[in-house]
């Protein structure tokens, strides 16, 4: 058992093992005792909440009598729609499911491991790649569906001698930016964690909360940058002028 094993976790390894072995031997990996970890549990328990969130919200809405709930999300989507067109431009709704559900998953993540027996996926750095790789796959996508075969031209550079200098460059940023996302969210919410709970287990209660505040604060902060780096990315790859 793993020393790091929370109470749903367990339960997983101990009555759902056989089937996460059965998906990692499509993937040529060998059979373990607990093949459930932390961080794919809270994953799968964040998107079933969000989800049975969003199910309940769509049977409640109200144009009338909209409720603190709605309102919330409301407030949630004109902010998420104002930066991405801002970053995006006048498309943006083309891209805003993308924004949004990249925002929420994020956010709730950061946040979730605040709950006592919970822990938050985001410290783990699969799950920040898992969420960079995401982003990369998207944004580049977009990019061929706006510009068709007009898109891989932006890495040859504006002369077509500059190619075999530039597209080495364009690939290596580009790929700089899955580790800039994936380090930057992973190294956040670990240290943020690992602080919270060191404070908890030794201060009175004052200090773990002060300490419980800031990494509301640094959570929300993480999934706001992650969305809007995602936003500029996208933006970049969907304009024609390239």
């Amino acid at each position: 058992m793993q020393e790091s094993e929370i109470w749903i976790t367990r339960i997983f390894n101990d009555h759902f093992s056989g089937f996460a072995n059965s998906i990692l031997a499509l993937a040529g990996i060998h059979s373990q005792a607990r093949p459930w970890t932390d961080s794919m549990v809270m994953q799968l328990l964040v998107a079933f909440l969000l989800m049975a969130t969003f199910a309940v919200l769509r049977m409640r809405l109200s144009a009338d009598r909209p409720g603190k709930v709605q309102q919330t999300f409301e407030l949630v989507y004109e902010f998420v729609l104002g930066q991405a067109e801002d970053q995006v431009g006048p498309a943006a709704k083309r891209y805003l499911a993308f924004f949004g559900t990249l925002f929420i998953f994020i956010l709730t993540c950061n946040l979730i491991g605040l709950i006592p027996c919970f822990s938050s996926p985001t410290k783990d750095y699969a799950v920040t790649c898992g969420c960079a790789l995401a982003t990369f796959a998207y944004y580049h996508w977009m990019g061929i569906v706006a510009n068709g075969w007009r898109y891989p031209l932006q890495f040859m550079g504006p002369m077509w001698w500059l190619a075999p200098l530039m597209l080495p460059i364009e690939m290596i940023s580009h790929l700089a930016r899955v580790l800039s996302l994936t380090v930057r969210l992973y190294a956040n919410m670990f240290a943020g964690e690992q602080v919270t709970m060191v404070f908890l287990s030794l201060t009175p209660l004052l200090a773990p909360v002060l300490f419980m505040a800031l990494h509301v604060f640094v959570g929300t902060i993480q999934a706001y940058i992650f969305m809007l780096l995602a936003m500029s990315y996208v933006g970049a790859a969907v304009a024609h002028e390239h």
